[in-house]
């Protein structure tokens, strides 16, 4: 699994908005920069253990998991 990923974020009026370039659908909003960095963490780490358990509950039995970069 990636160590590090992008935080691509900006301040919108009162609030600051932010996504995670490499994984759609991980975007937040805080008050401040510092809780959208944290909340977009947790938010990351949330996405990828979900995407995670539906590929090996999808995947069953019988099968391998190999590393790939790119």
């Amino acid at each position: 699994m990636k160590d590090a990923y992008t935080a691509v974020v900006k301040k919108s009026g009162k609030w600051w908005i932010g996504w995670i370039e490499e994984v759609p659908g991980v975007n937040c909003q805080e008050p401040s920069k510092k809780e959208l960095l944290e909340s977009l963490q947790e938010t990351l780490r949330e996405a990828l253990e979900l995407n995670r358990r539906e590929a090996l509950e999808a995947a069953g039995e019988g099968f391998d998991e190999e590393p790939i970069n790119v």
